[in-house]
C-alpha cells in the first residue's frame, strides 16, 4: 500500500516559508525591483564580448589573406633567403710574364678583417672597439668614425699580417660583428723596375663599382698600367656555394653552383733583363749629372711592340700590397713624390735637335732640298729685324760646320741648315711652320698615340703654329718662331713614347705602328688565347728615297764618315752597326735657368734593325756633350751581345 501521505509531505511547503515569500516580493516592489530588471546587466557584457571576438576575428582574417595572398610572393621570398645564403669561393688573379715568360706578377694569399655596421650591439660596441684598436694598433676613434662613416658591410683593415691575425682568430667570439675574409694579394719582380708599366692593385673606387656589378667594395682592382688597362682578363671568376639551413640557422646542405676560376695570364712583350738594364745604367747616369727625372722607350720597329719602358725616379709599387699607417704614406710620398708620373708615355718635353730627322724628311719630300744641296755653316745666322734693319738677332749653332749637306747636317746636327731648310734663310726656300706641323703630325707628333696603357687626355705632346700664337698668346708668329720649331726648340713638346713610334716608322719604311704592351693572352694552362699583330695607324706616306736618305745621315752619326763632327760616334764600336740622332733642348724656365734636356735615339743593327732605343734625361743644369750617348753605348753593347749569343 502506497504511503501518499509521506508524498505529499515532500512537496508541502511550511506557514513560515510562503510568509517569507511575500514578504520577499513585498520588499522587491517597495525597491522597484524585478526579475526582468535583474536579467539586463548579465546579456549587455556577453554582446560586446561577442563583438569584440568577431572584430579581432575579421582582423585576423584580413591580416592572413594580406600575409597569404597580397604579400605572400614577398615573405616567400625572404623565408627563402632566410633559408638559402650563398657563399663566394675565391680564385687567383691572372699572372704577367715577359716575352720570355719570366714571371712578373704573382698572387699570394691575404686576409682581411671585415665587419657588419648592423652586428654592433650598443652595449659591446666599445668593448669591441677597444679590442680591435689593440689587435689592429689603430686609434680607436678612426675605427669609431669608420663605423659612423660606412654603410652596412664594411673592410676594416687589409692584409693582416700574422701577428694581427692569429690575434684576431682568438678573439673572434668577442666581437661578433666581424669576420676575417680571405682573398689574394699581389707581389712584383723588382717592383721599382716595373711600377710604371705593370701598375699596382687597390680596392675600387664608387664610380668602378657602379660600372661594373660584379665588383665588391672588397675585391682589388687594378689601378695603372697593365693592371689597370687589361682588369677585366686577369681578374678571376669567383665560385658560388649555394648553402641551406634551417630555423636555428644549423646548415643542413651545401651546394657548388659556380666554380671559381682564374683569370687569364698575360704575356707582355717587354723583355724583364733589358727594362732591369736600361733602368741600372739611365738612373746612375741621372744621378751623376743631377737630373730631375729621365725616361726611356725601347721598341720593336717592325711590330710596334714596347720591349721596355722606364721612368724615373720611379716607385716600389708591392708598397701597396699591405695597408700603410698616415706616417708610412707620408713618408712614400715624401721619398716618391715625383715618381708616380710615368715620364715615357705622359712627359712632354721640349726635343732639341731630336726633331731634325723629321724636318729633313718634310723638305725632301717638298723638294726644296735634294740629298747633294750643300749650304755653308759658319756657326751662326744673322736675323735682321724686319722694322729695323740695323738691329739683328743672331741664332748659334754648337760648331762651325762648313760646308754641308743633307745627311752631314743630321750626322753633326747642324743647327744652320735646319734654320734654313724650316724657315728660309739667304737663297734657301723654307717649309714654314704649316708644312713643318703637317709632316710632324703623319709621324704621330702632336695627337693621343693609342697604347694599351691607361694614358692621361693631355699627353698628346704639342705642334704650334701662327693661328694658336695669336689666338692664345696675342703675339704675332715670326721668323725666329719658324727656325726655333726646325730645331725642336720654342713651344713643340712631345712624350718620349712619341719619340719612338715616329722613328720607328722612319725605320720600318713608313709604317707608323701602334705601340704594343701585350703580346699574347694565355689561359690558366697557358694555352694561347689570343695573339697580337701588328695595328699599323697609317703607311705609305713618306716616299722611301726620303727614309733611306736620313737613315744614312743618322748612320754616319755614328760612324762619322765624311762627318768629323759626328754626335755619337762612341757607338761606331757597338757589336752591330746603328744609326743615331741626338738632342739637346734648353727649357728657358724660371724655376729651371740653364736648364737643359738630353735626348738620344739610337737603332740596331742598322740592316735589319730590331730595336729602337729613345733615352731622355729632364733639368739637366749647364750644358754638356755626350751625356747620354755613354748611356745608349753601355745599353746596346749588353743588349746586341745578349741577342748575339
Amino acid at each position: 500500500m502506497l504511503d501518499f501521505k509521506k508524498k505529499k509531505r515532500d512537496f508541502d511547503l511550511e506557514p513560515h516559508e510562503i510568509l517569507l515569500d511575500r514578504l520577499a516580493k513585498e520588499k522587491e516592489r517597495e525597491m522597484n525591483i524585478s526579475e526582468k530588471r535583474l536579467e539586463k546587466p548579465f546579456l549587455f557584457p556577453f554582446y560586446l564580448l561577442l563583438s569584440l571576438l568577431f572584430l579581432l576575428f575579421s582582423f585576423y582574417c584580413l591580416r592572413l589573406f594580406w600575409l597569404q595572398i597580397i604579400k605572400g610572393k614577398d615573405y616567400l621570398f625572404l623565408s627563402q633567403a632566410n633559408q638559402y645564403y650563398f657563399l663566394k669561393t675565391e680564385a687567383a688573379r691572372g699572372i704577367i710574364y715577359d716575352q720570355n715568360l719570366v714571371q712578373l706578377s704573382f698572387n699570394k694569399k691575404t686576409f682581411d678583417l671585415v665587419c657588419e655596421k648592423s652586428k654592433f650591439s650598443k652595449g659591446e660596441i666599445d668593448s669591441s672597439l677597444e679590442l680591435l684598436s689593440q689587435i689592429l694598433r689603430q686609434n680607436k676613434e678612426e675605427l669609431e668614425q669608420k663605423i659612423k662613416d660606412e654603410k652596412e658591410q664594411f673592410l676594416v683593415f687589409q692584409n693582416l699580417d700574422q701577428k694581427s691575425l692569429i690575434l684576431l682568430q682568438i678573439n673572434l667570439e668577442k666581437i661578433p660583428a666581424c669576420s676575417i675574409k680571405e682573398s689574394f694579394g699581389r707581389e712584383y719582380r723588382e717592383g721599382e723596375t716595373l711600377a710604371h708599366i705593370i701598375g699596382y692593385l687597390g680596392l675600387p673606387s664608387k664610380d668602378e663599382i657602379q660600372q661594373n656589378p660584379e665588383i665588391s667594395p672588397f675585391d682589388k682592382v687594378g689601378k695603372e698600367g697593365v693592371e689597370k688597362f687589361y682588369d677585366q682578363i686577369l681578374r678571376e671568376q669567383k665560385g658560388e656555394i649555394k648553402v641551406e639551413r634551417d630555423a636555428k640557422g644549423k646548415v643542413l646542405k651545401q651546394e657548388v653552383v659556380k666554380l671559381p676560376q682564374s683569370g687569364n695570364n698575360l704575356v707582355l712583350w717587354l723583355d724583364f733583363e733589358l727594362q732591369k738594364k736600361i733602368k741600372e745604367v739611365l738612373e746612375k747616369r741621372m744621378l751623376e749629372v743631377g737630373a730631375k727625372g729621365g725616361a726611356a722607350v725601347a721598341m720593336d720597329p717592325e711590330t710596334g711592340g714596347i720591349l721596355a719602358m722606364v721612368s724615373l725616379p720611379s716607385f716600389d709599387n708591392n708598397i701597396f700590397s699591405r695597408p700603410l699607417s698616415e706616417k708610412e704614406w707620408s713618408e712614400f710620398q715624401k721619398k716618391f713624390r715625383d715618381g708616380f708620373q710615368n715620364r715615357a708615355i705622359s712627359g712632354q718635353y721640349l726635343l732639341g735637335s731630336t726633331i731634325k730627322p723629321f724636318i729633313a724628311i718634310a723638305a725632301l719630300e717638298e723638294k726644296i732640298v735634294s740629298p747633294k744641296t750643300t749650304l755653308y755653316c759658319p756657326g751662326e745666322i744673322e736675323i735682321p729685324n724686319p722694322y729695323f734693319p740695323e738691329i739683328k738677332t743672331i741664332k748659334k749653332d754648337w760648331t762651325i760646320h762648313g760646308l754641308v749637306d743633307l745627311e752631314k747636317a743630321i750626322a753633326e746636327s747642324c743647327n744652320v741648315f735646319f734654320y734654313a731648310i724650316g724657315g728660309g734663310y739667304k737663297n734657301q726656300v723654307g717649309l714654314g711652320p704649316t708644312k713643318i706641323k703637317n709632316y710632324l703630325q703623319l709621324f704621330g707628333f702632336g695627337s693621343l698615340l693609342p697604347i694599351d696603357l691607361p694614358l692621361p687626355s693631355f699627353a698628346t705632346g704639342f705642334l704650334p703654329d701662327p693661328k694658336w700664337k695669336k689666338e692664345k698668346l696675342g703675339e704675332d708668329w715670326w721668323d725666329g718662331d719658324t727656325y726655333n720649331l726646325a730645331i725642336g726648340q720654342g713651344y713643340i713638346l712631345a712624350t718620349p713614347l712619341q719619340v719612338a713610334t715616329a722613328y720607328s716608322s722612319l725605320i720600318n719604311g713608313g709604317k707608323l705602328l701602334k705601340p704594343m704592351v701585350v703580346k699574347e693572352i694565355l689561359d690558366s694552362k697557358k694555352n694561347v688565347i689570343q695573339e697580337f699583330s701588328p695595328q699599323v695607324i697609317r703607311e705609305n706616306f713618306i716616299s722611301s728615297e726620303s727614309l733611306s736618305i736620313v737613315k744614312e745621315g743618322m748612320k754616319r752619326a755614328v760612324t762619322g764618315e765624311g762627318a768629323p763632327h759626328a754626335t755619337a760616334i762612341l757607338l761606331n764600336s757597338l757589336p752591330k752597326s746603328a744609326g743615331a740622332k741626338t738632342g739637346t733642348a734648353e727649357t728657358f724656365r724660371k724655376d729651371c735657368p740653364d736648364c737643359y734636356n738630353f735626348w738620344i735615339t739610337v737603332f740596331a743593327p742598322y740592316e735589319n734593325p730590331k730595336i729602337v732605343l729613345v733615352l731622355m734625361l729632364e733639368d739637366v743644369k749647364g750644358y754638356k756633350t755626350q751625356v747620354l750617348v755613354p748611356v745608349a753605348k753601355e745599353i746596346l753593347d749588353w743588349y746586341l751581345a745578349k741577342d748575339k749569343n
